[in-house]
């Protein structure tokens, strides 16, 4: 039986990409807590309020009850759940999990397999994180489930998959001019630029093209919000996409307020005359699976027209110091 394959092939509800990571959430989760105590079970009371934070910061918007998973992930052959009458779950009411004392681990077959193989648990892992989350994101989703993982085992999967076209980031920060288009942060050393990334707006694992029209370059930070749900594309004028903040998302110091909140209702800065704008339906795509809440309205209350297609020296001549756009 291969480990990995069952982890890359479990049976989650799909329809037009959207997004559904609630078993792999449990999944990682499961694993974490085998990494620490191989024999433990995982008491539905216990960890529903774990299970159902994991939910709300990396699921989609819409809310889903840790229950589901907790009860469908059976059916895949990782995990197995009891109650304090026996084996068998008893559906995925919250109240029967809850007052039945259900618990749930991973499957006998799959814990002895881990115990014969250790390197095994972070080989499903990766696999759990590509297929499921962008890589801006795989870290923190680790430090959020309690996986200690070597940086090697959460790199880019080696097994035959999708192949990803390595012009992606170059061909990005070109279309961009090095410029991060929701700050215009545009800093180097010498020749090599630092802190700018290419970000996927549809991610490459619910089959976001590594093309220029589902791309935008970000400094490090905006792509980080910007995969978290903080930051989305909105509506504009002509071509010209609006910034959408979340009114999830909450800072009170200064640097919050300048470097996110302001970023409200702001014109995207870029791409370059000749480039293809993002494309709607990868818009659309983020801003339905990725983006968080209502966006906030603009801290200005001014919606004026841009042209997206200046020269950069038009362009930079609207920057102030810091990156902050002149309203």
């Amino acid at each position: 039986m291969d480990w990995v394959e069952r982890a890359a092939q479990l049976r989650q509800w799909t329809r037009s990409g959207t997004r559904a990571p609630h078993k792999p959430l449990l999944f990682l989760y499961a694993l974490s807590r085998f990494q620490r105590d191989a024999d433990d079970e995982l008491r539905y009371s216990a960890v529903e309020e774990d299970l159902r934070g994991l939910l709300a910061e990396y699921g989609p918007g819409n809310r889903t009850t840790p229950a589901y998973p907790f009860h469908h992930l059976v059916s895949d052959g990782v995990w197995e759940v009891r109650t304090e009458r026996g084996p068998g779950s008893p559906g995925t009411g919250v109240g029967k999990l809850r007052a039945t004392g259900a618990a749930g681990r991973l499957t006998p077959e799959l814990r002895n397999a881990l115990r014969r193989e250790p390197s095994l648990l972070g080989r499903m892992a990766r696999v759990l994180l590509d297929l499921n989350f962008p890589p801006s994101l795989h870290a923190e989703l680790c430090d959020a489930v309690g996986l200690e993982l070597e940086e090697a085992e959460t790199g880019p999967l080696t097994a035959a998959r999708r192949p990803r076209d390595r012009r992606m980031r170059e061909m990005v920060l070109t279309a961009y001019e090095y410029q991060c288009a929701f700050c215009g942060y545009d800093g180097r050393i010498g020749a090599v630029p630092v802190g700018l990334e290419a970000a996927h707006v549809r991610w490459w694992a619910f089959d976001g093209p590594d093309e220029v029209e589902n791309g935008l370059c970000l400094c490090s930070l905006h792509h980080k919000l910007f995969d978290k749900g903080v930051l989305g594309l909105g509506e504009g004028h002509g071509e010209a996409h609006r910034i959408l903040v979340s009114q999830s998302f909450v800072g009170r110091s200064a640097a919050a307020r300048e470097h996110v909140i302001a970023l409200a209702g702001r014109p995207l800065i870029g791409p370059q005359p000749g480039v293809r704008p993002i494309a709607a339906a990868h818009r659309s795509w983020h801003t339905s699976q990725v983006f968080h809440g209502s966006p906030r309205t603009s801290s200005s209350g001014h919606h004026g027209s841009h042209d997206r297609h200046v020269s950069r020296d038009s362009r930079d001549s609207r920057l102030l110091p810091g990156g902050r756009a002149e309203m």
